[in-house]
């Protein structure tokens, strides 16, 4: 079953993949329910997780439940635990919505939710991160997680981030990021797809971000927090709830 589902993640467009995983997944956790590891997104157990990756792909990572893979459940968990987000009234501005959080975000009562993609199916608005049609200071939060690493010119989007966010206002712009890197690696001669994902992780990737990003960020105005939320729990609950140790959460605020 693991191999067979390897192929069909590398198989499947990704706009597709989501609209046929409402379908399959109820099964696919069924056939895994047990007792081991917990998806904190919906508190449900199984006896493992399913592979995830395109290029050399992770053993035991995906919960098939809600389908949130590491980075998913971090960031729940910090939300949850660390931020008013779950309570406060808040304009939140989500790109390319995760399937894992689209359908509770957008059952919260004290939130305004806007989504926003090119692509996705999920998408409230459909517009160009390096041109969106929202007014300045628009957004009390925005969720930007596995997107920058996409666009070419990152900086323009950093800066329409920057902009429709509101004065005061905080984000988190998770990223795929290799933090023994201390500067970010692109190379544009590289146009084969096969060496683009073998290189880049994944083959519409344009870059490996380093421990820069961070400065980045700050050089077009936020201010910068390097969370490593994972400090805070328990080697268990670490296992349990299948997150990657050390990762970085890029808190940004205005």
């Amino acid at each position: 079953m693991s191999k067979l589902f390897k192929y069909i993640l590398n198989l499947i467009p990704r706009p597709l993949l989501i609209k046929l995983s409402y379908w399959v997944r109820p099964f696919i956790a069924l056939f895994l329910k047990g007792n081991k590891y917990v998806d904190p997104i919906d508190g449900k157990s199984f006896r493992k997780f399913l592979p995830y990756g395109y290029e050399n792909p992770r053993e035991n990572v995906l919960s098939p439940s809600t389908l949130s893979l590491e980075r998913h459940r971090l960031l729940w968990l910090f939300l949850k635990n660390e931020t008013d987000f779950f309570t406060k009234k808040l304009n939140l501005l989500h790109f390319a919505p995760e399937q894992a959080f689209y359908k509770r975000f957008k059952k919260l009562k004290n939130i305004n939710y806007t989504t926003t993609d090119l692509n996705s199916p999920l998408a409230d608005v459909k517009a160009d991160i390096c041109n969106l049609p929202f007014d300045n200071d628009s957004f009390d939060v925005i969720l930007c997680n596995h997107v920058l690493e996409h666009i070419p010119d990152d900086t323009k989007a950093m800066q329409e981030l920057f902009r429709v966010l509101k004065p005061s206002g905080w984000g988190v712009f998770q990223i795929p990021q290799d933090l023994k890197r201390d500067k970010t690696f692109e190379d544009d001669s590289i146009t084969d797809k096969k060496e683009r994902a073998k290189i880049f992780g994944q083959y519409d990737h344009v870059r490996i971000y380093g421990r820069d990003y961070f400065d980045k960020l700050r050089s077009i105005g936020f201010q910068v927090e390097e969370v490593d939320y994972t400090s805070k729990l328990s080697a268990k609950d670490i296992e349990t709830y299948r997150l990657a140790k050390g990762e970085i959460i890029p808190l940004v605020l205005k």
